[in-house]
Formats: C-alpha cells, sequence, structure tokens
C-alpha cells in the first residue's frame, strides 16, 4: 500500500489497479462468505452489491436504489446480471466479463415485476439447479420478495445482505488504492467548496463549486445525494441539505460533499468560518478537533469500537459538550458503500461491540451543536481512516481552520 492517490487514470508508466484481478478478488470473497452463510447463491439488488460483483456502473434515478439493477452469484459461473434495458446493449459491447446478462424492469410495478420473476428469473435459476435452494437476498420490495416465493416455493430465501456486507468489511489492497483516489478527490472538493465561501454568497453557491469540481476532476457522485453545506444557525441543528440562505460574516460554514471514484467514496468534511470567529464558535471547534483527535488514535488493533466511542465522549466532555453531540453514529464504513456497517458511537439497540481490523476503512464524523450562539454553533470535522496493523491512517488532508483552533 502506497498510502497515499498515485492518480486516476490508466497509465503505461507504472502498475496501478489491475481492475479484472480486483473484480476476481470481490467475486471469491462474497463467495466464501455465501458459502460461510450455507447459501447456494446469492441475488442482489443494492446498487453497491451490484457493482461489487459485476462492476456496472449504471444511471442511478433518485429513490430507485435495489429497483434498478440486480446480480446472481452462483458457484462456478461469472455473476449474471439483471439490468435495465437502457443498459444492455452497452454492457454487451463493453464489459466482456459479463458472460450473461437480461433486461430488467424498474423493479415496482406488480405485473412487470412477477413477469421478470416469471420469464426471465424463474428459467435462470431452473437451469442452475437453484428452484430447491437456500437462496441469499439482499434487499427487495415485498412484490418482488412474494413474487419469487410464488416461482420457487421450495427454495428457501434468506438473509444475502450480511455475507455481502463481511465479504466487504476488509478492503482489499486494490481497494484501499481506490479509496485513496477517491478521498483525494473529495479532498480537491472540498477545497473547491471551501475557496467559494464569502460573505453573500449562499450555501447553494458554495455547493455548486464542490460539484464542479467533483465533475471536473472525473468524480462519479458526490458521497450523498443532497450535498450538505450548512452556514451559521443552520448547523444548530443541523440541516442536512444546502438551501439560499446567504453566508454571513461570523458564521460558520459546514462542507460535506465528498466524492466517489471508479465506485469507491471519498468521506471529507470540514467547518470553517466566514471572518471572524467567537470565542465560543473556537471553543465547540476545538471540542470537536480534540474529540477527532482522540477517537481516531484509538482505531487500531486489539482495541474496539467502544474505546473509540469512550475516547470521543471523553475529549469532547474537557469542554463541557459531552452531551451535545448529535443523535447519530460518530463513524460509518465506507467503501463500495457510501455508508456502511461498521460504526462507532452507534447508540441505537442492538448496536454490536467489535474490535478494529486491518483493512476497515471509516469516515470519521463527530459532530457538536450548541443552540444560541451568534453565527451558528455547530461544528463537524470528518477524516477518511484506514486501520493497518500499526494504527490508524489518515487518508485524508484537506486542512482544518486554524482561525477556530484555541491556541
Amino acid at each position: 500500500m502506497d498510502g497515499f492517490a498515485r492518480g486516476p487514470f490508466n497509465v503505461t508508466y507504472e502498475r496501478r489497479v489491475d481492475s479484472a484481478s480486483l473484480r476476481e478478488k470481490r467475486i471469491q470473497r462474497a463467495l466464501a462468505q455465501m458459502d460461510a452463510a450455507g447459501l447456494d447463491a446469492l441475488l442482489v439488488w443494492k446498487d453497491e452489491n451490484v457493482r461489487y460483483l459485476t462492476d456496472l456502473r449504471p444511471q442511478l434515478i433518485a429513490g430507485k436504489t435495489t429497483a434498478l439493477n440486480g446480480a446472481l452469484l452462483v458457484p462456478g459461473v461469472a455473476p449474471i446480471l439483471f439490468c435495465s434495458g437502457g443498459e444492455l446493449d452497452r454492457v454487451r459491447l463493453t464489459m466482456p466479463w459479463i458472460v450473461e446478462a437480461h433486461a430488467a424492469p424498474i423493479m415496482e410495478e406488480r405485473a412487470l415485476v412477477e413477469g421478470l420473476v416469471r420469464d426471465i428469473l424463474l428459467p435462470v435459476l431452473a437451469e442452475r439447479g437453484l428452484t430447491r435452494a437456500r437462496i441469499g437476498l439482499d434487499e427487495a420490495s415485498l412484490v418482488f420478495y412474494r413474487a419469487l416465493r410464488s416461482a420457487v416455493p421450495e427454495a428457501r430465501i434468506e438473509d444475502g445482505d450480511t455475507p455481502m456486507q463481511l465479504a466487504r468489511r476488509i478492503k482489499l489492497p486494490e481497494e484501499i488504492a481506490l479509496l485513496e483516489e477517491a478521498t483525494a478527490l473529495a479532498d480537491a472538493v472540498t477545497a473547491a467548496a471551501t475557496a467559494a465561501v464569502a460573505e453573500g454568497q449562499r450555501e447553494m453557491d458554495v455547493a455548486a463549486e464542490g460539484m464542479r469540481a467533483l465533475f471536473r476532476l472525473g468524480g462519479e457522485y458526490a458521497h450523498v445525494m443532497t450535498p450538505f453545506v450548512a452556514s451559521g444557525e443552520h448547523m444548530a441543528p443541523p440541516h442536512r441539505i444546502s438551501s439560499d440562505k446567504l453566508i454571513r460574516h461570523g458564521d460558520l460554514v459546514f462542507i460535506d460533499i465528498g466524492a466517489c471514484w471508479n465506485g469507491y467514496f471519498g468521506d471529507v468534511a470540514r467547518t470553517v468560518v466566514c471572518g471572524r470567529p467567537s470565542q465560543r464558535q473556537r471553543e465547540i471547534y476545538t471540542a470537536v478537533y480534540d474529540a477527532l483527535q482522540a477517537g481516531v488514535a484509538e482505531m487500531r488493533p486489539g482495541r474496539a469500537n467502544a474505546d473509540s466511542a469512550a475516547a470521543f465522549y471523553q475529549a469532547a466532555g474537557k469542554y463541557g459538550l459531552s452531551d451535545r453531540f448529535l443523535s447519530l453514529f460518530i463513524a460509518h464504513g465506507v467503501g463500495i458503500g457510501a455508508n456502511e456497517p461498521p460504526y462507532i458511537g452507534e447508540t441505537l439497540p442492538g448496536a454490536p461491540v467489535y474490535e478494529f481490523e486491518p483493512g476497515m476503512v471509516f469516515a470519521v464524523e463527530p459532530l457538536i451543536w450548541e443552540p444560541g450562539v451568534r453565527g451558528g454553533g455547530g461544528v463537524r470535522l470528518e477524516e477518511m481512516v484506514l486501520i493497518t496493523g500499526q494504527g490508524p491512517h489518515v487518508m485524508s488532508r484537506a486542512p482544518f481552520d486554524e482561525r477556530l483552533l484555541l491556541t
């Protein structure tokens, strides 16, 4: 692992990521987890799982996740793709590793879903002896689930998402290289957006500059569908959109846009100040900064997510702010999924405790907000962190706003 981003092009003068080799390694990871779960096949519809198995980069439609493209993984054959008719010709022309592909409708209208299952999916399952098999399904509508149960009543439909999460949890060296590149792009997006912060600019103006940098540099998507730029009182509590609010002198401005490159996500965020900060803004910012450093320091083999979470709260407590964290996890896994397990600081029922392992990658994003602060009292700082055998490796390099740090 180089520990830096070499560049996004496929060049002749140095060895970079071998996409074919990476694709095969990912498939083998998924097959191993499928076997460990006692499954005979995996049928996936989540965007990130389809991409993990097939490398399909499709047109995505807002609100249609799990309704556009699917893939079937069976031992001994290349993943079978079920994709939008709008993708099919391109897939057959440009993706030779996809040996078998079928057109699929948008998976919503009952008659179309039932038609796909009856006339397209069922023959594929029957040809491979899967009509009485244990099939893992990651996520699908009730209409699809019922149609599948009706078509293969003797099959057992089981959890297929957990095996895929486990396959994706520890990143391969090639995936880490792609994540380093995505993080470099996310840093550049953050820099472009930060440079646009000025009195009289709107939150949406700042987001627009970040998005321009994203697409100019070859990015695929922002980390979130709604690029998050919030200024002043919009960060207390956070308004997780970019609005027409004018940025004013003394406003804290939070920027969280990130970047997807080659299917992998870089999730980087910073808070800056427009003009001169108040003493309380600096105290809140420093509390978040210190919490970030303390929490990341615990992210090493032999330590657990609970240890890291405790360090975040303890550091913030020195400023009397341990009870002002946003009611959300403090860190999430990131990879081919923009936001995926495992988590740090999740307080909802059922949250597991686990040890950090080399190859895990997290977006670490503590957010503290306090009401009633002129110009806003909400701060989030976010880093991309890789767990290595030697400890945490911070992949992101976007600078912090030194005007907001207490000296």
